[in-house]
């Protein structure tokens, strides 16, 4: 079950207490996530072999957060200008259906996404971290990004993350969207949490 926002788990309130009210508004609202790829959620390295295909890393972390922004009923979509196999893939592996490569004026990606699913784009958040990024990050209801993006990036978002790109960014995003929304507390299985000092 749901916590209510009255009465929310511990840990949501800790995830929650630095973020301003506007932008817990904005998170509230979130119905889509949309996920860059290259830069969020992998490091933003190009690893080619002798064949020329290239390789991304994937973090673990941030694949179960997409996860559960999908358990929790927010849809997750990727967007990257970049097209191969190795985003179709992890897609697949994680459920993800709204997978947009090729996508170089993610703006317009987001427009047709909202009209076809019927969402406004104040229920539409976005996670970018480069210059192609920005346009969809300026129309979006929450806009996030990464600390090691270019700062004309990251002072255009609502939040910026601790975590680095492809090293926990994303799933710092989707633990934020899931506490907003008094969804995370779900996951959490036996006795509460209920100090501070008992989180690692």
């Amino acid at each position: 079950m749901a916590y209510s926002l009255d009465s929310s788990h511990p840990v949501e309130a800790l995830l929650l207490a630095p973020i301003s009210t506007d932008v817990q508004e904005r998170l509230r609202r979130i119905r889509l996530m949309a996920f860059d790829v290259d830069g969020v959620l992998t490091d933003g390295r190009l690893w080619y072999n002798e064949h020329g295909e290239a390789h991304k890393a994937f973090y673990a972390l941030d694949g179960h957060g997409l996860r559960l922004l999908q358990e929790s009923g927010i849809q997750v979509a990727l967007l990257t200008a970049r097209s191969g196999p190795i985003v179709a893939r992890r897609a697949a592996e994680l459920g993800i259906a709204e997978v947009h490569q090729g996508a170089r004026n993610k703006a317009a990606a987001i427009q047709e996404i909202a009209q076809r699913l019927g969402l406004e784009l104040s229920e539409i958040g976005f996670m970018g971290d480069d210059l192609i990024d920005l346009a969809a990050l300026q129309r979006v209801g929450f806009a996030a990004s990464v600390p090691n993006a270019p700062r004309y990036v990251s002072q255009v978002t609502h939040w910026v993350s601790n975590q680095r790109g492809g090293l926990g960014a994303a799933r710092e995003c989707c633990d934020l969207i899931l506490a907003s929304q008094g969804k995370l507390g779900q996951f959490f299985y036996g006795e509460p949490i209920t100090t501070v000092g008992a989180i690692q």
